[in-house]
């Protein structure tokens, strides 16, 4: 059986913790919920994993009343297995890569405060690298690849093709004076090879392992490429 490593957020408020003005964040569901049930549908095996350990926060904002989400986010709030998942993941620090056929990183604006300069998260993406494996990551998850370098000690983007939420999308939700970094400026300032759609087009990006799409319309079309790579 194929496996999955999913590395979210541990992460639930924009800013200081404590701060009564920081926004709520955390995981913006459909990223995780659509991936996570496309693999496990196929017969692929999915753990949940984040930095602190324990319960991951899923973004309010990203959930409505039973019935007025997608499908996917619905079925995970009322699956007892998926919710048992969320309330106990691993700590990355314990996670061992080897383990593992893909990592993946679903979004949500809680990623770009713990996923960037975690050495855990940095190394587990530097070993998939060199080992081949698959790297993969939605919206705001690409925050998770900002730290990590090749075995050369270069950024592992550089040169490559990748995606993330764009500079555009995130002033169309009026943030980008709220995350600590523009995530498309500093894949592009890590050399990668941005390539991006319209605002809110369904759109990913596959350079040789490494699948990253653009938003969350873009959660079915990565964990489609992360399926076909994983053969």
């Amino acid at each position: 059986m194929k496996k999955v490593l999913m590395i979210v957020t541990s992460n639930a408020v924009m800013g200081e913790v404590g701060n009564p003005a920081s926004k709520v964040t955390g995981i913006w569901a459909e990223e995780l919920t659509t991936p996570f049930y496309a693999l496990r549908d196929a017969g692929v095996a999915v753990h949940l994993a984040s930095p602190k350990g324990g319960a991951a926060p899923l973004d309010p904002g990203s959930m409505k009343a039973k019935g007025q989400n997608h499908a996917t986010v619905d079925r995970f709030l009322a699956d007892p297995v998926a919710q048992a998942a969320i309330a106990a993941t691993h700590a990355v620090a314990t996670v061992n890569m080897a383990d593992y056929d893909a990592v993946f990183f679903p979004g949500g604006h809680g990623t770009m405060w713990d996923l960037p300069n975690n050495a855990a998260i940095a190394a587990i993406v530097r070993e998939a690298d060199a080992a081949g494996k698959i790297i993969a990551s939605v919206c705001h998850g690409a925050a998770g690849l900002v730290s990590a370098t090749r075995a050369d000690g270069k950024a592992v983007v550089e040169g490559r093709r990748v995606n993330s939420f764009t500079d555009a999308e995130e002033a169309a939700v009026g943030l980008t004076g709220v995350v600590p970094f523009a995530l498309e400026t500093r894949l592009r300032e890590l050399g990668g090879k941005f390539e991006n759609a319209a605002n809110w087009a369904p759109f990913v990006v596959v350079d040789g392992k490494l699948i990253t799409g653009q938003n969350p319309q873009s959660s079915e079309l990565v964990a489609e490429a992360v399926l076909k790579a994983l053969g």
